[in-house]
């Protein structure tokens, strides 16, 4: 059976999410953070080298990096659902979505994150940060407008994975200048299945 390796507050948030989507089977083992450092468990790194969530093992197979988990978990057990057929013009798009998701858009909301840390001594970047992730949202919300989801008419694992960058930039209070991504997140939390994860997976910050 595959199993979730579930590290609170993570990524792996949206492969519970994904899961109760598709109504997979699925056991999930769960890891919590350090109050203090907000560091993953070393019980973690028993899993795969590098101590990180989300991972899934499923039988023989093991792997980590939430965009790889979703094009595999939905090409194995979604039955045809949640993407757009390959090789179709939507598939590449989709695709795109897949890995520009922790490939573009979460680079400068992470700088944010780290260099917001470093208090006075990080000033001088936040002008430039700040310009990246005004440039990034706002692609993100002109894909957005007019539009239900980032591809089709129905649920992707694009939206999925896109789900942790709207999640970050609302923590950041950046949401303000982009309505469709925002009233979008809005309509991702709202989910049965994403109220499900929350209800499985414990407190999720990111969600609020």
């Amino acid at each position: 059976m595959l199993t979730l390796h579930h590290l609170n507050d993570s990524r792996s948030q949206r492969i519970l999410w994904l899961l109760e989507e598709l109504g997979t089977p699925y056991e999930m083992k769960r890891y919590q953070r350090d109050a203090t450092t907000r560091l993953a468990p070393p019980e973690l790194a028993a899993v795969h080298p590098l101590g990180k969530s989300p991972v899934i093992t499923d039988g023989g197979i093991r792997i980590a990096e939430s965009g790889a988990i979703v094009d595999y978990v939905i090409r194995t057990y979604g039955k045809g659902a949640m993407m757009p057929p390959m090789g179709s013009p939507d598939y590449e798009a989709y695709n795109e979505w897949l890995h520009y998701s922790e490939g573009s858009a979460m680079l400068p909301l992470m700088l944010n994150l780290y260099v917001s840390r470093l208090k006075e001594a990080g000033a001088p970047l936040h002008p430039r940060i700040d310009s990246e992730i005004a440039n990034h949202l706002g692609y993100i919300d002109g894909a957005l407008k007019g539009r239900e989801f980032f591809i089709g008419n129905s649920l992707t694992g694009a939206d999925l994975q896109m789900s942790f960058v709207g999640e970050m930039a609302k923590v950041f209070n950046k949401l303000g200048p982009y309505p469709s991504l925002g009233a979008w997140l809005t309509r991702m939390h709202a989910r049965p299945a994403f109220q499900r994860s929350i209800e499985k997976g414990g407190a999720y910050r990111f969600a609020k």
